[in-house]
């Protein structure tokens, strides 16, 4: 990426805590327009070549922006001039991408999703993925280049559901969730999952299709101090504990909050969770958030023979 904003230790934290993080209105209108004029045409041509429908003499262009094969470096993924190619390359988005997954990632898949006018399917919550295991993770860009409003097909999601590992559609049956958000905002607002996020499509009970452009992205590096981390250490305290002292806008505060739909022993396993997924991003082994991990890891220490 030419040009990069790098994400603050706030949005960093709040990430890691939430799994999601949204970049509101940062994409140009004019990018979206394009997106708007092109993508629904790659979609319908790839759902044509999916059930063997032989291309028409205009859809070259189409066939021409066939997703690039998982595997190959962003940078040479997309044109500069194509949608994702553009949308990779605003500063906001570029910056984002640098400092959660580092300047060298591969691109995974995209596609692109539509969701119909009057389409009142409400597809059960999944994560996109197998049952990952280790800390590193990818990100999955979700853009949408127009306005979604309440009710209009926006993406259902679980804020901090990330790192309650399940397999793809395990978590299906679930529904109403306390907490739970379904995306509505502005054109040219790109909303960033860790991969684990559990999400599902939603009714569009408006009277426009639904467009969201979806990119997931893998790291080829260690995902460490990636971000603009000038002022990491003042946030970063070591002393910042449920019973010694808590300071506000500390990183352990933004790893501290709960979400509706956890149970007070929920949050306790979550925060820890969350307390190992920072030391991860940091290299920091002696974080901790409340002294969950410090005091077993010490009495583990002690156990050893």
């Amino acid at each position: 990426m030419e040009t990069s904003t790098l994400l603050t230790t706030d949005q960093v934290a709040s990430f890691v805590a939430r799994g999601f993080l949204t970049l509101e209105a940062v994409v140009p209108e004019a990018i979206n327009a394009r997106a708007m004029e092109q993508l629904p045409g790659l979609f319908r041509g790839w759902l044509d070549e999916f059930t063997g429908v032989a291309p028409g003499a205009s859809d070259g262009e189409l066939l021409s922006q066939r997703p690039p094969r998982s595997g190959t470096t962003l940078h040479d993924a997309y044109a500069a001039d194509s949608p994702f190619g553009a949308m990779v390359r605003v500063p906001a988005v570029a910056g984002a991408i640098r400092s959660l997954v580092g300047d060298r990632p591969v691109v995974d898949h995209h596609f692109v999703h539509i969701k119909t006018a009057g389409d009142l399917h409400a597809q059960g919550l999944h994560c996109d993925a197998i049952i990952d295991e280790g800390l590193a993770f990818d990100i999955q860009l979700f853009w949408f280049p127009h306005d979604v409003a309440p009710g209009e097909g926006g993406t259902r999601f679980v804020p901090g559901s990330h790192l309650r590992r399940v397999n793809m559609d395990d978590v299906a049956r679930y529904q109403h969730l306390s907490g739970e958000q379904y995306f509505t905002g502005p054109a040219g607002t790109v909303v960033i999952f860790h991969q684990g996020l559990w999400h599902a499509g939603a009714p569009n009970h408006g009277t426009k299709d639904r467009v969201m452009g979806k990119l997931r992205l893998n790291p080829t590096q260690p995902q460490l101090r990636l971000w603009d981390t000038s002022d990491l250490a003042a946030r970063n305290r070591g002393d910042d504990h449920m019973f010694a002292r808590m300071e506000p806008g500390s990183v352990a505060a933004a790893l501290r909050r709960s979400e509706p739909w956890y149970e007070p022993s929920t949050h306790r396993l979550e925060t820890v969770q969350r307390a190992r997924l920072w030391r991860h991003l940091t290299g920091d082994d002696g974080f901790d958030v409340d002294w969950y991990l410090t005091r077993t890891e010490r009495r583990a220490a002690l156990s050893t023979p």
